[in-house]
């Protein structure tokens, strides 16, 4: 970088009023203040820019760290369950030699159906009254009937 020190810009300003002139000289130094100004924000805008992608680099090396860990941890998972399903599946006092396939001696049966009627019958009645759910099939009439307001 070029260093500038008092010495060389009361040279450079001494040069400058001889040979610009007394009258031209605030402009000349206002212009050169503005194309000053403009580099330095310039130059600022690439080192912020540049500062921007090594951080981008640097979340991009983290994020594949996290997700090789991500794998390797889903992978030990896979691999114990696929350890404790053969374990469950496989009755460990039948005869290994034999060339058949391991019989597991737990299965499922087909799914179990609940009965949704016998549920809403083993609910207390308080329960429901506080619910509000209705225990009897009303008419319309029957309904309007209820709720009217009574003689006053």
């Amino acid at each position: 970088m070029i260093d500038f020190g008092i010495d060389k810009l009361a040279l450079i300003g001494a040069v400058a009023l001889i040979v610009i002139g007394p009258e031209k000289l605030p402009r000349v130094a206002r212009t050169v203040g503005v194309l000053l100004g403009k580099a330095q924000r310039y130059v600022s805008q690439v080192q912020s820019e540049v500062n921007r992608s090594m951080e981008l680099e640097e979340l991009k090396k983290v994020k594949a760290g996290l997700e090789e860990a991500a794998r390797d941890v889903g992978q030990s998972v896979e691999h114990s369950i696929n350890e404790a399903r053969d374990a469950i599946y496989t009755d460990p006092l039948a005869d290994h030699a034999s060339q058949h396939e391991p019989t597991p001696y737990y299965s499922y049966g087909p799914p179990v159906r609940k009965n949704w009627r016998l549920k809403r019958g083993a609910t207390p009645l308080w329960y429901k009254q506080r619910q509000g759910v209705r225990r009897q099939v009303q008419s319309g009439a029957a309904r309007v009937a209820r709720f009217r307001p009574g003689p006053r």
